[in-house]
């Protein structure tokens, strides 16, 4: 799954470490989603969603896989 989320967060100023504090998980995980070797639970897909005030599917995107 692709993100928008490393855009997103340098365009409010923030840094890994600061967003991950905020977010209540660690600088490992806000890196590994940015790189997309991790997608997020739904939970916290939300919690991002909601602090920068957005849909999950702005920062989020899905690309189904071609059978």
């Amino acid at each position: 799954m692709k993100n928008r989320l490393e855009e997103i967060r340098r365009e409010h100023g923030l840094k890994q470490e600061e967003l991950a504090d905020i977010l209540e998980v660690s600088r490992q995980t806000i890196g590994s989603l940015e790189n997309g070797r991790y997608n997020p639970s739904i939970i916290l897909a939300f919690k991002i969603a909601r602090y920068f005030h957005r849909n999950i599917e702005d920062i989020f995107i899905y690309e189904e896989e071609s059978k």
